[in-house]
């Protein structure tokens, strides 16, 4: 065959492909448009869904891990437990400063009681020597009497007088005793106060204790699915350290994105219809329960069925939890599909995008 011949051939199949991929293309937008017309707005995207990281409160070594990766798990039940000998020593430290705080507080309270019995004895003395006192004086007014009468001796009088500087000096002495012993009652009652709070600090420290030891239970914070092993038992983790990564199967959405020219006629709650490339026979309902504020440039990963534009907006289209507790081990994250919305009033869903479910 000759050179004109094949270079003939080759134009001919050149024209063919030309016509083909013009074909082709008005094909799509002809199909394009048939979308346009019925008010559908779409996106792609992958189910995601709300990830939790189980992790430590304190640093410690990993004892044993519970669960294993694709298990579900409920509220509260536990997933690890971490080594707890340090903290079982602090606790019977803690437990040993607590009782040892509390019988300081009795014996504070014993030297109470004793002061307060001191100060009642000197208040007794006290009385007394007012007593004494005043029969002194007594006899001191009469022996005066007396002496100016002739009736009595000088000395007598003499007598008199010093028993009863006598008697007031040992008033005051008494009452200085029964002061000394009430300041001693307020001592003993600030020591009473001073081993309360040490009693109080020292529950306090058995409580942190005790809620550390819970702590080294690691749970599940919510009912989920367990997507990763982060450590292995024996591994030492610092506070904070990651040892499961839970996935939280009541809230399930696909994120995708919009244009802005369709985007602002999304409305919070509008229908949306999820088909995933995995099962297209399958049409998954959900609700729009995030349309983003600020417009984006397009992630390099989002490919709209129309014209590509700069700019566009994250929508999130979330599944109905009670539907997902029906089908929940058919539940995946990270499969790839299509979000289909209203954009239009009054626009209806076409009969290929009407909701099937798996049986």
């Amino acid at each position: 065959m000759s050179k004109p011949a094949n270079k003939q051939k080759t134009l001919t199949l050149l024209a063919i492909a030309v016509i083909l991929v013009a074909g082709g293309a008005y094909a799509w937008k002809q199909w394009q448009a048939s979308h346009v017309d019925l008010g559908l707005a779409s996106g792609n995207g992958r189910i995601e869904a709300t990830e939790i990281d189980v992790a430590t409160k304190l640093g410690g070594r990993v004892e044993e891990i519970l669960v294993s990766e694709g298990s579900f798990v409920k509220s509260g039940e536990p997933l690890a437990r971490m080594q707890i000998l340090s903290l079982q020593a602090q606790q019977k430290e803690a437990l040993a400063g607590k009782d040892r705080a509390v019988h300081t507080v009795a014996a504070a309270k014993a030297q109470v009681a004793l002061r307060e019995s001191d100060h009642a004895a000197a208040q007794a003395l006290v009385a007394q020597r007012e007593s004494e006192l005043d029969n002194a004086q007594r006899r001191l007014a009469r022996s005066e009497t007396l002496t100016k009468e002739g009736a009595s001796s000088a000395q007598e009088l003499d007598d008199d007088r010093a028993r009863v500087r006598g008697a007031q000096a040992a008033l005051k002495a008494t009452q200085a005793q029964a002061a000394a012993a009430k300041a001693a009652i307020a001592a003993a009652q600030a020591e009473v106060t001073g081993s309360d709070s040490s009693v109080a600090a020292a529950m306090a420290t058995v409580q942190r204790i005790d809620v550390e030891l819970q702590d080294s239970t690691l749970t599940a914070p919510r009912d989920g699915r367990v997507q990763f092993r982060l450590a292995q038992p024996g591994e030492v983790l610092g506070a904070g350290g990651k040892v499961l990564n839970l996935v939280d199967l009541s809230d399930v959405y696909m994120s995708f994105f919009l244009p802005e020219t369709v985007a602002g006629r999304i409305a919070l709650g509008s229908d949306v219809r999820i088909v995933l490339d995995a099962a297209p026979n399958m049409v998954i309902p959900a609700k729009v329960s995030f349309v983003s504020a600020t417009a984006q440039f397009t992630p390099k990963t989002v490919e709209t069925a129309s014209e590509r534009q700069k700019l566009m907006f994250r929508i999130k289209a979330r599944i109905d939890p009670e539907l997902l507790q029906k089908h929940l081990n058919q539940v995946k994250t990270g499969l790839p599909g299509q979000a289909y919305v209203l954009a239009e009033p009054g626009a209806q869903w076409p009969a290929h995008l009407q909701v099937k479910l798996p049986e």
